[in-house]
């Protein structure tokens, strides 16, 4: 495996790779990104993965600060995979000139977790819309366990990358149900606790929520009693109609965004 941190190195050394993917992570690697990184080996002939925590993503400074680095870690579990290259840019390689305040998403990054996280979508669509310009990708692979994330983003790269496909990959979980996040090292033993009992319960009331035998304001009772400090929101949507085109079957998730504690913890069962 090469690490590279300059993006004229490695522009050069993946040159006119055919059949290449690439796996965008901010560091803080768990079973969640190895899945990814996985399946872009078995799909594609050349795999990268990147580390780069953007700070114009975190809404808080505190937040960017806090958030879990473990360099040495994550290079050792990468290297086992067997990656082609792994990327860790500089801020300055990968904002020479600043951030892109006019770059341009779907509607839907207003709503669920973009009332609570302004123009976080927006940063998001930035710094992955500036790494496909410099790895130049055949397929790209998020995780569904941010659905809104993953819709926002298929629909920015079809828009600007047409060339790059899309892979939408699995939510992979702990045994205690809860998906896998850099940010569940914050939960203390009870706190994961809590988590896994809100988990759990979704997924037994999911069909309830859908059907409304069971209220949102009546199910965020029950969390509260759970332990559950706040909520964000709870939202019932359907995924094949958050942004168009729109497919004709129907899909409904549930969409959770929720604080332990001082952690925010994000779901869709």
């Amino acid at each position: 495996m090469k690490i590279i941190s300059n993006k004229i190195k490695i522009t050069q050394l993946i040159h006119n790779k055919k059949s290449l993917g690439f796996v965008p992570t901010m560091g803080g690697i768990h079973l969640g990104h190895i899945s990814l990184i996985k399946r872009s080996i078995r799909e594609c002939a050349n795999t990268v993965v990147s580390i780069f925590i953007n700070k114009q993503q975190f809404n808080k400074e505190s937040d960017f600060i806090t958030y879990p680095r473990a360099l040495n870690k994550d290079i050792s579990k990468i290297r086992k995979l067997k990656v082609n290259v792994l990327f860790l840019p500089t801020v300055k390689e990968i904002y020479p000139n600043g951030y892109n305040k006019k770059i341009k998403i779907d509607s839907f990054g207003k709503k669920l977790c973009g009332k609570f996280r302004p123009r976080h979508f927006e940063a998001v669509a930035d710094v992955i819309d500036r790494f496909i310009k410099i790895i130049k990708p055949n397929k790209i692979y998020f995780g569904q366990k941010d659905m809104q994330q993953l819709k926002i983003m298929e629909d920015f790269i079809i828009k600007n990358h047409p060339s790059c496909k899309v892979v939408a990959c699995k939510t992979i979980r702990e045994l205690n149900g809860i998906a896998y996040s850099s940010r569940n090292e914050f939960l203390s033993k009870s706190q994961k606790i809590i988590a896994s009992k809100v988990i759990k319960l979704l997924m037994r009331k999911k069909r309830n929520l859908i059907y409304n035998k069971i209220s949102v304001d009546n199910f965020k009772k029950i969390l509260h009693k759970l332990g559950v400090s706040d909520i964000d929101y709870i939202d019932i949507q359907d995924v094949n109609k958050l942004i168009k085109p729109y497919k004709k079957k129907n899909k409904y998730k549930v969409f959770i965004a929720y604080h332990l504690g001082m952690t925010r913890l994000i779901d869709n069962i």
